[in-house]
């Protein structure tokens, strides 16, 4: 095994996606600079998740991540048979390998990653940790697991932010670090920073607003319409505006749907994820579902509600801050009056 005493040692992280899953790694930054505050810490992710890890880099006094190497995947697969792709490619690997790494921390579990770990160049001895097993509802393939020297169990029932921990916690064989120390996401000052430049990215927004991220990937994590209906209903007869984002021709449909019923809903042009952090930073409240901009309101410690209709909400739920909260379950969605009633609570 890999002598990792030294007190600045080369680290890699491998998440790749998706935008939940890469904000609910944040927290492993910080704990590993908290233990070895002059180690090199890179990260490869898709390149379309890079925008989240940019307020982690390492700049002016501030010491995050030093290197983001974007991975470029979900690109290459729709171009699989172009020259260019594999030149891309080779570039990736060519960037990735300019570093030998002492450890590989993979907290994913696919194949994928695995291989992305495969192709880092390492040292002899180095530790190459990653999951022993599939925590429940989470995408798991187990022949990821031969890529690892160290394959870390964890709990069935673990939360995505706990298990990135019960993972780098093992590689380094340090005690594990829970709930007690509080996972840290984003620099107070650039949280700080979003809160005065919230106004500049959706001109037409009107204070006070509360965003409702109705739209997942998964048919079954969605809310009712009738019932977004409802609470936009309440909200806006209290003074806010209901804004109602999009990320495709079908969400923005269900957006206008959901409007039409409710007195100055807004559905938004679309913008990018980049741009959602100073659009959450300015809302009075965002509510959700089991869905990464969610997510992204929560780890960002604004006013949240994250409503889950048919996934378990131990698996995600924000647990780190007093302004959110959490309401419904695996096959249990809430009521309109529980969701109304968390939001009420945040909202004065």
């Amino acid at each position: 095994m890999s002598d990792l005493s030294s007190a600045n040692p080369k680290i890699l992280l491998v998440k790749l996606s998706s935008l939940g899953d890469v904000l609910h790694n944040l927290p492993i930054v910080w704990d590993l600079r908290a233990q070895m505050p002059h180690a090199q810490i890179d990260w490869v992710v898709e390149e379309g998740y890079v925008h989240l890890l940019e307020p982690l880099l390492s700049q002016k006094g501030f010491v995050g991540i030093d290197r983001i190497i974007p991975f470029g995947l979900r690109r290459w697969k729709k171009n699989l048979f172009k020259l260019a792709t594999w030149q891309q490619f080779f570039a990736f690997r060519k960037e990735l390998q300019k570093v030998t790494y002492d450890l590989v921390i993979e907290t994913q579990g696919l194949l994928k990653s695995a291989i992305v770990c495969s192709l880092a160049s390492k040292t002899p001895n180095a530790v190459i940790a990653g999951l022993a097993n599939a925590t429940e509802f989470s995408g798991y393939e187990p022949i990821a697991r031969s890529f690892y020297n160290q394959s870390v169990q964890v709990p069935a029932q673990c939360h995505a932010v706990d298990r990135s921990r019960w993972v780098m916690s093992s590689a380094f064989d340090w005690p594990l670090i829970d709930r007690t120390t509080s996972p840290q996401f984003y620099p107070k000052a650039y949280v700080d920073s979003l809160n005065a430049n919230s106004g500049e990215v959706l001109k037409e927004l009107k204070v006070p607003y509360v965003l409702c991220f109705h739209s997942t990937a998964r048919e079954a994590k969605r809310w009712p319409n009738e019932s977004w209906i409802a609470l936009g209903k309440e909200l806006a007869a209290r003074g806010y505006q209901v804004v109602l984002p999009w990320g495709g021709l079908a969400e923005q449909a269900v957006s206008k749907e959901i409007a039409a019923h409710i007195p100055h809903a807004l559905v938004p042009q679309a913008f990018s994820i980049q741009d959602a952090f100073s659009v959450i930073a300015g809302a009075a409240l965002t509510v959700g579902v089991d869905t990464g901009l969610t997510h992204l309101a929560a780890v960002l410690g604004k006013p949240t509600v994250e409503i889950y209709c048919d996934s378990p909400r131990w698996k995600t739920e924000g647990y780190w801050s007093t302004n959110i909260r959490n309401v419904g379950d695996i096959q249990a969605p809430p009521q309109v009056s529980e969701v109304m009633d968390a939001s009420l609570s945040l909202l004065f």
